[in-house]
């Protein structure tokens, strides 16, 4: 039997899980028929929700992520260590910030800016999708 994972999903899944026939749509797809469940950090939903998007489409997405994971002291303390230790670039404040739920939550990382964020994966950070 398959292990089941949960998978955090950065903001570009939680916007182009929506879009039909995406890259992102296919991969959820997989992932689910898989057995593997989705999460996202408060800070990735947050993003997501300042849209633009309706109600329904929140209320599309929100179904489909089992949880939000929430921005505490310890998020914040390895949003710090992450951001500090990859040089202080202020265009990496928001993605330490959502890498560091993915950390402490021990879970790996879906999303479609992998560039960003492999500055982090040296750091603790797993990354899946859209290689």
């Amino acid at each position: 039997m398959a292990r089941r994972i949960v998978i955090c999903l950065n903001t570009n899944y939680l916007i182009l899980g929506l879009v039909p026939g995406s890259k992102e749509v296919a991969e959820l797809l997989a992932w689910s028929d898989s057995g593997e469940s989705f999460c996202a950090a408060s800070t990735a939903w947050y993003e997501f929700l300042c849209g633009p998007v309706d109600s329904a489409q929140v209320s599309t997405m929100r179904g489909a992520v089992r949880s939000i994971l929430p921005f505490g002291q310890q998020q914040a303390q390895e949003a710090a260590r992450l951001f500090n230790e990859t040089g202080r670039r202020r265009r990496l404040r928001v993605d330490a910030m959502i890498a560091a739920a993915a950390t402490t939550n021990r879970v790996p990382l879906a999303t479609g800016n992998r560039d960003d964020f492999a500055v982090f994966v040296p750091l603790g950070l797993q990354l899946v999708g859209q290689e």
